[in-house]
């Protein structure tokens, strides 16, 4: 999937405090991707939740912990 920004953009958009709410929580609409580096690049990943998707990840997530949590 080509993204609409340049590595430097993306970069700077990672980089940027206004992005965070929090420490933890990337939130940007304009930031197409699902997983972003954290401010820190060495303490991992986490979800860009300005994207839908992110939401849909963590709802399959705890759906799957119920069901093998009750049903398996």
């Amino acid at each position: 999937m080509k993204s609409q920004f340049e590595q430097s953009e993306l970069e700077r958009m990672t980089s940027d405090p206004d992005n965070y709410k929090g420490f933890l929580f990337y939130y940007n609409t304009k930031d197409s991707r699902i997983f972003v580096p954290k401010m820190s690049p060495w303490m991992g990943w986490t979800l860009n939740f300005g994207n839908i998707f992110s939401y849909l990840i963590i709802t399959g997530i705890v759906l799957i912990t119920i069901f093998f949590k009750y049903f398996y």
